[in-house]
């Protein structure tokens, strides 16, 4: 498809409609990657051009699910790049632990949390660093997503076989229950786990945390919209707080906001 004047124009009106009709603001997202992937469904439906796909979904309102999952494209996993999991859980949550004192709740984010991977990877790590009568006492995991579709699974808890199979057997034993041919993680720790819609760019943050994971995030964003989303996570973050972000990420114009921890697994203070 061609990026001419018209086009553009086409385009823009077609946020716009997704914007009043679904609640969904794109108009922060990097506008090349935007593109490319509603050209895919445009070429998928052999449509000629945005304004042709706009009309498209006024008739058929399946169209938005799929759409929205193009464009959002919810890659995770558990324990995902594992070696940057294996420095928060031996340094980092080692340090909040200490700094936080024996009984003071804990509270964690994970922005982004797409079909709930990640949240239930960080339950798994503070509970194996708290025990699990204490981790149940004391954190609490507020996970958000903009995609409800996404949100739904993650509530369910339920994982295939293949979905599990990052997770070390000692951990898949502990926290898990396999039943009809699927994974369920515990609901003793599922309970501490809070999942709910909020949009990075456009909802206020949660306040008050010790740790914030925003993963591969942030990267679909342009670059003012990251300064406005990076300045909304450091507000959330106590004093002495992280961000644990994704490794395609970088904060190097940010460093009056963020220290690095640990660079190549992007561990910021």
């Amino acid at each position: 498809m061609t990026t001419d004047e018209a086009s553009v124009q086409s385009f823009e009106a077609l946020l716009e409609y997704l914007q009043r009709t679904r609640g969904f603001d794109f108009t922060g997202y990097k506008r090349p990657t935007l593109m490319r992937r509603v050209s895919k469904r445009v070429e998928m439906l052999h449509l000629a051009d945005y304004a042709e796909y706009l009309d498209y979904l006024e008739v058929h309102p399946e169209e938005f699910e799929t759409l929205f999952n193009t464009i959002l494209i919810n890659v995770t996993a558990f324990f995902r790049d594992p070696k940057a999991w294996d420095f928060l859980q031996s340094d980092i949550v080692p340090r909040l632990l200490e700094t936080r004192g024996p009984d003071a709740p804990l509270r964690v984010w994970s922005a982004g949390c797409a079909s709930g991977e990640e949240a239930y990877t960080l339950a798994m790590v503070f509970a194996e660093a708290l025990g699990p009568e204490a981790f149940q006492q004391r954190v609490k995991i507020y996970a958000t997503d903009v995609d409800e579709e996404a949100l739904a699974k993650a509530r369910q808890a339920a994982y295939t076989t293949e979905e599990v199979r990052p997770v070390p057997d000692a951990l898949r034993e502990k926290y898990f229950e396999f039943t009809g041919g699927r994974y369920l993680f515990r609901p003793e720790f599922r309970r501490t786990v809070i999942f709910g819609r909020h949009d990075l760019v456009q909802d206020s943050p949660i306040s008050r945390l010790d740790l914030i994971v925003c993963r591969n995030t942030l990267m679909y964003l342009n670059a003012d919209t990251q300064t406005q989303v990076l300045a909304r996570l450091h507000f959330a973050l106590q004093e002495r707080g992280f961000l644990f972000m994704g490794k395609s990420e970088m904060l190097l114009t940010h460093g009056e906001l963020f220290a690095p921890v640990q660079s190549p697994h992007r561990v910021f203070a």
